[in-house]
């Protein structure tokens, strides 16, 4: 009870009006705990998608019109990265503030700091305006992202995976990722709707600006549906018994780190590719093609609604043939689509096409289960922690740098050396999960 008290004492008044629901006889239901961690994972990849969205169509001539477009999206893309470099460092403080103070506490103030970030890049000056002030604010509002999101872990993908039946853990295991497409979708209709609406001098000037004040009201909602989510018995219980109990990270790293470093390289091919249909394609198209961004923003939202079919499918798939062995596949796949798909993206519309629909079905193959993979290896101990942490890790080997690489890389050797930067990342899932597969056999 001691625990259950603490954590009373420190609850946000938020936490504590979840708290007063779940009193109130509304029992919580598996289906419920999924669509918070839906909701949850909606928000997040909508902030992620707004500012990938802007960072190709608005920053390039907003805040670094004193180079061309090509070199503005560079540097889009390197303050992109800020976030995951960030991330870790959120993380670490976050994790403090959950011991400490309690969960509930925790998430009030990272989400509050994620909205707040991103509502703030809704009054980004121009570069006209304030000059080199106007890097340096965008810089820092990316920053706070990116801190923020470390605080966003809330434990809810593990409390689902703890109640899943042994033969459903697969598509338990992909409910988390379905927020990826349904953020792309949202975002990329958002912007689309925008720029159909909007004269290209207003869509500049105030227009962009809206989803980012959207983000932060989403961000509200999503806080309070996870807050009563970890107010309820259930959660409360598990972490009592230690399941959902944060450890401290030097311990989690002295006792079981090379989970965390083989979790952190399985889904690389995934988190490569993640980028790879999302944010460089845009910015290819854009830069080389001079089609329209409404066009590729459809082809986006078709994609999304591919990938979220695809993610869903991979649960079923993976209850059936399991989980590590889907994402070898995946990884084989992908590996093959590397060595054709990208130079599609110079064949018009119809490579276009052809190279997003395909890059979707795998992307919800191997994402929709790329989320713990090695989770399971962990002790009750320190499986909370590890999971965040393998989750940070991932993002930041896999993803952070992925935009730049291979914009830099196409706009120097061609579209074929992207196929060669994703091949890298298929190789290394390949290789994460032999070893990965090796050990446990040792282990027992």
């Amino acid at each position: 009870m001691a625990a259950s008290t603490l954590e009373t004492a420190n609850s946000t008044p938020l936490e504590r009006d979840a708290r007063v629901i779940d009193a109130r006889g509304h029992q919580v239901r598996p289906g419920d705990i999924a669509v918070g961690v839906i909701i949850g994972r909606s928000t997040e990849f909508f902030d992620f998608f707004v500012y990938a969205i802007a960072s190709v169509l608005v920053f390039p001539s907003l805040v670094f019109p004193f180079v061309n477009a090509l070199t503005g999206t560079l540097y889009s893309f390197a303050i992109f990265a800020l976030a995951f470099v960030a991330r870790p460092f959120g993380a670490l403080v976050f994790l403090w503030i959950d011991r400490r103070h309690g969960r509930g506490v925790k998430l009030t103030i990272a989400m509050f700091l994620l909205g707040g970030s991103t509502a703030a890049m809704a009054f980004l000056p121009s570069y006209a305006q304030v000059g080199g002030a106007a890097v340096a604010l965008l810089a820092l509002f990316r920053v706070g992202q990116g801190f923020a999101q470390g605080g966003t872990w809330d434990g809810l993908p593990s409390l689902l995976s703890l109640n899943a039946p042994k033969e459903r853990r697969g598509w338990f295991a992909m409910i988390p990722q379905l927020g990826a497409p349904i953020g792309l979708f949202v975002a990329a209709a958002v912007f689309a709707f925008l720029l159909t609406t909007l004269k290209a001098g207003d869509f500049l000037d105030w227009g962009w600006r809206y989803p980012f004040f959207v983000a932060f009201v989403i961000n509200v909602v999503a806080l309070f549906a996870r807050l009563r989510l970890i107010s309820t018995p259930e959660f409360v219980e598990l972490f009592e018994n230690r399941e959902l109990q944060p450890s401290r990270v030097t311990d989690m790293f002295r006792e079981e780190g090379r989970t965390v470093v083989l979790g952190a390289f399985a889904p690389l091919a995934s988190f490569a590719l993640f980028h790879l249909v999302t944010v460089f394609p845009l910015s290819w198209v854009i830069l080389k093609s001079g089609e329209g961004a409404v066009h590729f923003l459809v082809i986006e939202m078709v994609g999304a609604m591919v990938g979220l079919a695809a993610v869903a499918a991979s649960g079923a798939i993976a209850d059936r043939i399991g989980r590590r062995t889907l994402l070898g596949l995946s990884a084989i796949m992908i590996a093959a689509y590397s060595g054709f798909a990208p130079q599609l993206l110079d064949r018009g519309p119809g490579g276009e096409w052809v190279y997003m629909m395909l890059g979707f079905v795998l992307l919800g193959l191997s994402f929709g289960q790329s989320s713990g993979a090695t989770n399971g290896s962990f002790s009750a101990r320190h499986r909370y922690t590890g999971a965040g942490t393998t989750a940070t890790a991932a993002w930041f080997i896999g993803a952070a740098f992925a935009p730049l690489a291979a914009l830099l890389l196409a706009s120097n050797f061609g579209l074929i050396s992207v196929g060669a930067y994703l091949l890298s990342g298929a190789a290394c899932t390949l290789g994460a999960l032999a070893f990965n597969r090796d050990w446990a056999a040792r282990a027992t």
